[in-house]
């Protein structure tokens, strides 16, 4: 069964290897996810989507879909693809209503350009694409939540081959709200006590959870980042943190076609597939926003 831990962030640092030299934010709750399933995959490198009946693992440029009980590869698209495009680095992918949409950017090129790119999933036929152009980054998931599309743009502190400076720099990474046709309606930063733990890399994946809380994966620890939408201010709350035993960041994709909590992973170097029981966020409501004063109270 899955145990929940509350912990202060430097104990926690044990169990994330090479991560010595970074602690987790003083009182941080901290929580303990369980993989049920494991999966070989040819694809899994970038992502992975899930719907009732299958999981999608995606590559840069190849997603193959595969029974979700039995883990058998399906069906595969193939975009045959390299650096001269048109599709070469796909990342973090959903589902809705028979079409998975998928984050894709020119990633590790310069300036950097973004799309979401939609496949039939019956068929796996591409059949649409929506371009950013050169915005705000690396665009590295999509997904839906309470009638409005999301999606991160990553920056980077990697200074890329045959460059001379950071590909963006990671404290300029964010997540934004869309419309239905994906035009940006708002956007946050992420909370500067997050980016040693995304650096030199960037929010690789994110997730809204039913709860109400967008989970964030970076590129390399075990970790899920539990955030939430502020009441003021452009910036993320960062509330709790999950760990995942052989996970290491990566696309991740909630199960919303089950009732209890199962959120979907991958292994990178592995080509694996995971599917994860997640823990109970038990957390108190936000507190009020300011004082209300009444006259006589004023502040001067």
């Amino acid at each position: 069964m899955m145990k929940t831990m509350m912990m202060l962030g430097l104990g926690f640092l044990s169990a994330c290897v090479g991560a010595a030299e970074q602690r987790l934010p003083e009182g941080m709750p901290v929580f303990e996810a369980e993989i049920t399933g494991q999966f070989a995959t040819f694809d899994a490198r970038q992502a992975v989507a899930v719907d009732a009946d299958a999981f999608y693992a995606i590559n840069n440029f190849r997603i193959t879909r595969h029974d979700k009980r039995s883990g058998e590869a399906q069906l595969q698209w193939d975009g045959v693809s390299d650096e001269s495009g048109p599709l070469i680095h796909l990342d973090s992918g959903m589902v809705l209503d028979g079409r998975l949409y998928a984050a894709h950017s020119n990633y590790p090129l310069w300036p950097m350009t973004s799309s979401i790119e939609i496949w039939d999933t019956g068929t796996m036929a591409h059949i649409g694409s929506y371009s950013f152009g050169i915005q705000l980054g690396s665009m590295t998931w999509i997904d839906r939540h309470e009638g409005y599309w999301w999606g991160g743009f990553g920056n980077y502190d990697k200074v890329q081959f045959g460059q001379d400076h950071p590909y963006g720099e990671t404290r300029f990474s964010q997540v934004v709200k869309m419309d239905d046709d994906f035009r940006v309606l708002e956007q946050w930063s992420l909370p500067a006590a997050l980016h040693p733990r995304l650096s030199p890399m960037s929010n690789s994946g994110g997730s809204w959870g039913r709860d109400g809380y967008l989970y964030l994966t970076g590129h390399d620890y075990p970790e899920i980042y539990v955030m939430r939408i502020p009441a003021t201010g452009g910036t993320l709350e960062w509330v709790a943190t999950v760990h995942v035993p052989g996970l290491n960041g990566q696309g991740i994709a909630w199960d919303r076609s089950v009732t209890e909590p199962v959120l979907w992973g991958i292994l990178k170097s592995r080509s694996e597939v995971y599917r994860i029981h997640m823990p109970k966020i038990d957390l108190p409501p936000e507190s009020p926003t300011g004082l209300i004063r009444q006259p006589g109270d004023f502040a001067q």
